[in-house]
This record gives C-alpha cells, sequence and structure tokens, in this order.
C-alpha cells in the first residue's frame, strides 16, 4: 500500500510539488475543490465527535476516510433532530397554560388574549377523498355594524366611534351569513359560536354555542332565521340578558360527517356586548326614556364645586363614545384582573373599578396629588373631560398625573357610561372626612379659642364628588336596589383597597349600614356632628360647641336634560331634627356606626346669644370684608371676646396657612344686635393663594361674663375670571369652522407659562397650546380650526392653568347642523 499523507491523497506517481496542488479527499467527497467543505472548522466537538475526528485523521486509505465522515455526519444529524426535539417540546411547554394544584386552567381574566380555535375538528380518522369544499362552507358574513344600519339604531350604540359591531345584551341583533350554495335546512346543519377570553369554557360563558331555532326566548341566546335568498340567510340572534360585557370572536361552525369546519379567525366580525337599561331583564334597566338619555347617553355632563354659600359649576367631557374609549374601558377591567366570568354582574364591575380608577395600590388610571405641587404632570384643574386620561393610560399602562375628587368622579363616570351602566356625578357640599369613624368631627380649640391644628385630626371638604351607578342589588334585601354609591377617589381602604361601594343610597337614609359595600363611610360623609373641644390642663376635654347641621347640608346632581342643579339631599338623609332622623340614627348605630353619646352635664351651650358671620364675594386679586352679627336675645349686658383666623385651604379642609388673625371686644346691649367688619386685603392673601382660591374663616367668641364660647366655621371662594369662547363661520357637520378663545389677565402680575386646553365631543378632540405670558391686564387670543363630525347640540370646553391662576373655564353650546 502507498502511503498517504495527511491529506489524504495518495502520492504514488506524483511529485510533492504535485501533491501540493492535489484536491483533498475530503473536498472530492463534496464535489469538488470550488465547493471545498471543512466540517470541524468553528464548530464545538462533542466527545464522540473528537474520536470520529481522530480516526478520520488516522485514516490510512481514501475509503476508511470517507467512512469516518460518515459517521460524524450521522452523528450530528441525531444531534440536531434531538435539539429539534427539545425546542418543540419546549414550545408546547410555553403553549401550556402554568398549572397549579387548585385549579385544571388558569385564571381567565383578560379580554385581550385569545386561543387558537381549529378551522377542521376532526371526529376520527378523515378518509383520503375527503374535500371540505363539497359540503357548506361559509363564504362571508355581514355584520350590519355601520351606525345608520339597524343593529346600532335599535341598540342606542350609532354614537360609538367604533368599526365593529356593538350591541347591548337581552335584546336581539341581525347578521347575514353567505354560503357557498343554497343552504338546505334538511340536511345542513350550523351553528354559531361566540368566544370570549383565552379559556373559553360553556359553563363559565365564555364559550356560547348558539343554534338555530323557531323562536327566540327573552333574555336567553338563540338564533333564528328571518330571511333566506339564494346563497345567503339572514339570523336574528337573542343574546343572554345576564352574558358577559366585552369583545367577542364569532365562529360559524358546520358539521359534516368526518368533522366540523370552522371559519377563519376574523377580525372584522368580532362583536361588542354591552349593558342594557333598555331591558327589562338587564340589572341596569331604568324605565324612564328621559334618565336613560341623560344617564347613558349623555357625553357631557356638569360638576358642581365651590362651597354651599357660593356654589359654582363647570361642564366635563365623559367622551365615552370616542375612539379606543370603549377599548380602554375593558382594559381597566383586565388591569383589576376581574374574571371574565364576574364581568356581567355590575356590582362585582364598580366594585373592582372603584380601585382601578385610583392608582394608590395597583397602579390604577389616576394618581392623585392634594399637596398643589404637580410636577411632571397636569394640574386636577387643567382637565376638560376624561378622554385624554383614559386613552394616555390605554396607551401607557401607567397612572396619569394628576387628579382630585371631581377627576376621579369624571373618568369613572365615563366609564360606567361606556359599558352600559346609568351613571351620574354628584357632589356633596360640606362632606365629611371622619378618620376614626364615630360620626363625630372633632376640632380642638386652645385657651384663647383657636382651632388647635396639631390636635385637630378631623376635616370638612368644602365639596366632595362621587358616583352613583343605578343597578338591581340581589345581594342586599328587597327594597336597597336602584342608585348606588360608588367613589374613586382613595380615601379610606375597603378590603384591604383604596376603594368604596357600591352602597345603597336607600340603605343610607335609612341607617342600614350593615349592608355592603362601605355604607358606614358613606353615612359618616352626611350625617357627621362638628364638636368643637377644648382641652383643660389636666387633661380633660370640655365640648364648647356642637355643630350638627354643618356637614352635609347639600347633596346635588345635573338636571336631568338641563344644565341646572337638582337637589337630592333627600335622597341621603330625612329633615335635620324629624322623627325620621333619629330612628335612622339609632339604627346605624344599632348596625355598629360608633357614635360618641355626648352627656348633657359635660355640654351646656349658651341659649341666649346667637353669632353669625358673613363673607362678601369678591373677585380675585380684590379686597373683601367679613361681617360677624352678634344678636342679644337676653335682658343681661355682656362683653365678648372675638377671634377671627382666616386659612388659606386645600378645598379639602386641610389649612395650608394661617394668613389672618384678628381679634376684637364687643359690648353686647340687651336684645341688640350688633354687626363687625374685618376687612381682608389682597396682599394678605395672593401670595400663598391655592388652586380652587378656597379659604377658611374660623370665628370664636368668648361671652366674659358666663365663659361660655361660641364657635362657627364657613369656607368661601373668589371669584375666578371666565374664558370665553366664540365660533365663526358655518357650523355644518363635515365642514370646516374656526373657534376663538379670549382670556383676559385680572392680576396685577405677569402670567407665565400658561395651557389652555380645549375640547368639544363630536365637534373636535382636546387640543392644547401653551404661551410662555400674559402681561397683566392684557388679554389673549387663541384661534383653532376644525371640522365638526357630528350634528346636534353640542358643547365647546377650554380650561386655562398656570401656577398663579387654576380653576379657569370657559364653555359654549353650538348647534351643529346636518350637511
Amino acid at each position: 500500500m502507498l502511503p498517504v499523507s495527511r491529506a489524504g491523497v495518495r502520492q504514488e506517481g506524483r511529485g510533492r510539488e504535485e501533491a501540493k496542488t492535489c484536491p483533498q479527499w475530503w473536498q472530492i467527497l463534496r464535489g469538488g475543490v470550488g465547493r471545498a467543505w471543512q466540517p470541524f472548522q468553528h464548530r464545538p466537538i462533542a466527545t464522540g465527535g473528537r474520536r470520529i475526528y481522530r480516526d478520520y485523521l488516522k485514516a490510512p486509505n481514501f475509503l476508511q476516510a470517507s467512512i469516518a465522515l460518515q459517521k460524524f455526519c450521522k452523528k450530528r444529524k441525531k444531534k440536531k433532530d434531538y435539539l429539534k426535539r427539545r425546542m418543540t417540546e419546549t414550545t408546547d411547554k410555553e403553549k401550556r397554560p402554568p398549572l397549579n394544584g387548585r385549579r385544571a386552567l388558569p385564571s381567565n381574566n383578560s379580554n385581550d388574549e385569545e386561543n387558537e380555535v381549529p378551522e377542521m375538528e376532526a371526529f376520527g380518522l378523515i378518509p383520503r377523498g375527503f374535500n371540505p369544499k363539497d359540503y357548506l362552507r361559509v363564504v362571508d358574513i355581514y355584520m350590519f355594524k355601520d351606525p345608520h344600519e339597524i343593529n346600532k339604531q335599535q341598540h342606542h350604540t350609532d354614537k360609538y366611534y367604533n368599526p365593529k359591531l356593538i350591541v347591548r345584551r337581552g335584546q336581539p341583533f341581525q347578521i347575514q351569513i353567505d354560503f357557498n350554495r343554497p343552504y338546505r335546512p334538511e340536511t345542513d346543519q350550523f351553528w354559531l359560536e361566540y368566544l370570549i377570553g383565552r379559556y373559553p369554557q360553556q359553563n363559565k360563558g365564555t364559550y356560547i354555542p348558539i343554534l338555530v331555532r323557531n323562536v327566540l326566548k327573552p333574555g336567553e341566546w338563540g338564533a333564528k332565521i328571518t330571511h333566506r335568498e339564494n346563497n345567503s340567510i339572514r339570523l336574528s340572534i337573542m343574546s343572554s340578558a345576564t352574558c358577559i360585557i366585552g369583545k367577542f370572536r364569532l365562529y360559524v361552525a358546520v358539521w359534516t360527517p368526518f368533522g366540523i369546519l370552522r371559519t377563519q379567525r376574523n377580525s372584522a366580525t368580532d362583536t361588542y356586548i354591552l349593558f342594557n337599561p333598555w331591558c327589562q331583564q338587564d340589572a341596569v334597566y331604568l324605565d324612564d326614556e328621559r334618565e336613560r338619555e341623560e344617564y347613558v347617553l349623555n357625553d357631557v355632563g356638569i360638576v358642581f364645586h365651590g362651597n354651599i354659600n357660593d356654589i359654582k359649576l363647570r361642564s366635563w367631557s365623559y367622551g365615552q363614545f370616542e375612539e379606543n374609549i370603549l377599548d380602554a374601558c375593558l382594559f381597566l377591567m383586565d388591569k383589576a384582573e376581574l374574571e371574565l366570568s364576574g364581568r356581567g354582574n355590575p356590582i362585582k364591575i364598580c366594585r373592582v373599578a372603584s380601585a382601578v380608577i385610583n392608582s394608590r395600590d395597583d397602579n390604577g388610571v389616576i394618581a392623585g396629588s392634594w399637596d398643589n405641587t404637580y410636577a411632571y404632570g397636569v394640574p386636577p384643574s387643567a382637565w376638560t373631560g376624561s378622554v385624554d386620561i383614559l386613552l394616555e393610560y390605554y396607551s401607557s399602562k401607567q397612572p396619569v398625573r394628576y387628579g382630585q375628587c371631581w377627576v376621579f368622579a369624571g373618568v369613572f363616570n365615563t366609564f360606567l357610561r361606556c359599558l352600559g351602566i346609568p351613571a351620574r356625578l354628584i357632589t356633596n357640599y360640606s362632606s365629611a372626612h371622619d378618620n376614626n369613624a364615630n360620626l363625630q368631627l372633632d376640632f380642638f380649640l386652645d385657651d384663647e379659642g383657636k382651632v388647635d391644628t396639631k390636635l385637630t385630626k378631623d376635616s370638612v371638604w368644602n365639596y366632595h364628588c362621587w358616583n352613583e351607578a343605578w343597578m338591581t342589588r340581589p345581594d342586599l334585601p328587597v327594597g336597597f336596589g336602584g342608585w348606588q354609591v360608588v367613589d374613586g377617589t382613595p380615601q379610606e381602604t375597603s378590603d384591604g383597597m383604596y376603594r368604596c361601594g357600591p352602597a345603597s343610597v336607600q340603605a343610607i337614609k335609612h341607617g342600614h349600614v350593615c349592608f355592603q359595600f362601605d355604607a358606614p363611610f358613606v353615612y359618616a360623609e352626611v350625617n357627621s356632628d362638628i364638636v368643637y373641644l377644648r382641652r383643660e390642663k389636666n387633661g380633660t376635654q370640655v365640648i364648647e360647641n356642637i355643630d350638627t347641621t354643618h356637614v352635609g347640608q347639600l347633596i346635588v346632581t345635573k338636571e336631568v336634560g338641563r344644565d341646572e342643579m337638582k337637589e337630592i339631599t333627600e335622597e341621603y338623609k330625612f329633615q335635620e331634627g324629624s322623627e325620621e332622623e333619629r330612628l335612622a340614627l339609632e339604627t346605624a348605630v344599632m348596625y355598629g356606626v360608633k357614635k360618641q353619646t355626648i352627656q348633657d352635664t359635660s355640654y351646656q351651650p349658651q341659649t341666649d346669644v346667637d353669632m353669625e358671620f358673613q363673607v362678601q364675594k369678591a373677585v380675585l386679586g380684590s379686597d373683601f370684608k367679613v361681617t360677624i352679627t352678634f344678636r342679644n336675645k337676653s335682658h343681661n349686658n355682656y362683653t365678648v371676646t372675638t377671634y377671627l383666623s382666616g386659612n388659606i385651604v386645600f378645598y379639602t379642609g386641610v389649612t395650608k396657612n394661617e394668613f389672618k388673625k384678628h381679634s376684637f371686644s364687643a359690648k353686647l346691649e340687651p336684645y341688640s344686635t350688633g354687626n363687625f367688619d374685618v376687612v381682608i386685603k389682597s396682599s394678605e392673601y395672593l401670595s400663598d393663594l391655592l388652586d380652587q382660591a378656597s379659604f377658611h374663616f374660623f370665628v370664636t367668641a368668648r361671652i366674659n361674663e358666663t365663659g361660655k364660647i361660641l364657635a362657627i366655621q364657613k369656607a368661601t371662594v373668589l371669584e375666578i375670571p371666565a374664558l370665553r369662547i366664540k365660533t365663526q363661520g358655518a357650523m355644518v357637520a363635515g365642514k370646516e369652522m374656526a373657534v376663538t378663545v379670549e382670556f383676559t389677565n385680572p392680576l396685577k402680575q405677569t402670567l407665565e407659562n400658561v395651557t389652555l386646553r380645549l375640547e368639544g365631543p363630536g365637534v373636535l378632540r382636546t387640543m392644547k397650546k401653551e404661551f410662555r405670558q400674559i402681561p397683566a391686564n392684557s388679554t389673549l387670543i387663541w384661534e383653532v380650526k376644525c371640522i365638526p363630525n357630528r350634528p346636534g347640540l353640542r358643547k365647546l370646553i377650554a380650561s386655562l392653568n398656570c401656577n398663579a391662576l387654576r380653576h379657569v373655564y370657559g364653555e359654549l353650546n353650538v348647534q351643529i347642523q346636518k350637511p
């Protein structure tokens, strides 16, 4: 045998130089020098591979070298197959839901997630000659989903800016199915399948097969053929009056002898199902058409603010029909991880939504701020509506900064109305925040009669906004359905989370605070007493005065069909001092509300002298006066030492600082009345003024002859100038129009870093403009062009915001004509 070189080339009959240029044998195996293959280069070689590599190097001839190469290739192929199997197994494991010992399937709490539905579900082995095209096959599905078509018109969903079908549960809707041939009911069999979520189950209501019947039963799933023509049929589909609220996927399934044929996944046939206040079987049924128009379909509302003596109002754009708002509201339930099977229950939805609206413990929609600092965010007073807030949260998945009670309530109202739950925004003036839930707000006075801010922990909000949602309460005794209080503002925890409600308004009025949820807290907000206490040097507390009428004096909402105020105080409480009110209080105490009893010996009020005071209405930046009135109803001469404390406060009643201190003595003649004025200068308050220009005045007076103390408190808000909105051009849907916003700076200083916002549902999306400066007494003019897209009576809402001036609003009603 001739010697073989390392390259495996036989040297017989060839010189050394010729051997250098000769192709190597492993190159010959791969087809020549031009396709040289180096199997071991740039690859890590396993233990078995190294052994084969050594055999290859030591191969004495061409045949044995090729055998070694074949072994290597087989070894590598086995390894590749092994890795491929491992990857397949890993992928399958990833697809499978994570299991635990408690349930066979994970929780199904996302509307967005989907499962894969097979287009062909075989019953067994499929014969070779089977062709699906030989059987009835769906060619197209028409959903009648345009705003002017029958479904959205009959279901009152034509205002939603959404291209998909939106219907309300418990009410029939129409679809049309086109087949590849005429439908023959005696031989053909098909049904509809509605699915929601990733793990649909029929017993959970997340997988709904619908068979074709001759008759539809009210409030139950079913389908009926209403029209047949050529290859098409029209179906009337009835949804259950208790079905899940959300976005369903639609499939049409056709039976064949060898399996079930389904339509492909088609997002164009997705169907949104909402609550139905027009359906008597629905838990949110409301029988008054005017109230349905107001509490479900009205996309602009009013927020009442200010204080009991100076009620102010501003418009708020709910925008529940705007583009992507419906998807954003459904996402909130995903964020709250509410099981899909529970999303047909308005009680559960309201409960979880009141937590996810705020961000305190679950990274919810709005981050609250009450300290007058709004870095890296939008001040609460600058928002004009809910749309920007919800869309920003839906996009970023991070809390939107910042909000206060009316912002939480406005966004909550949008959420409820968007899903079809009747809702309204409520304002409670002089709302109690009772930290120890004893129906008593304790204000401690020092020896001079001043309020001791270190000891006083309770507070009275100038006003507080919450929501009411309309629904039945099958979990409570008969009579406690109807309006339910829900509150997204984070005040106190409930079951470990910052949320409140739903609490029955009827239960609150009658003192049945044992009924869930959070009725005791709401009861205290509208029924607490203010008790003025003085702490003696020995530590005992002496009650100086009790005010039983200050808290919950006025509870209001928007009037149905009008931009007016409707008082609903009597829906929450009986008339002060009536027998019914006493009985309701005794019932609340019996059911667990703590009520601190006051012994007659510890509190003997001064009955023959009355004290009252009034605050003059004034425009921001001007001087005003406080008038204190004493009325002596006895034949005695009295001398009173009076102390007035003026405080700049947050609207929550929490004091920022005391800007005015004034004391004086007065003589009261028998059966006389005396008025005393205290002047408040603008220079005393302008530098420290907060958002809503809110003041809180405490007046205490000691009657020197008896030692008794009279005490009273009152909040006031200065008048803030408004924005002026004008329109130019024809106001016709689809045609361009101009909107002008004007503002005159009323202050004696230059306003800096001013932001203007303008919004109008159906007219224009929110627009924002920033101005560096507005000099004193100068006028700003901002003009924008827009094309309205919805005819009818619409509203334009504008706001101005800067560090020196907030809560500046303007609004204008405009009638948009049809083209």
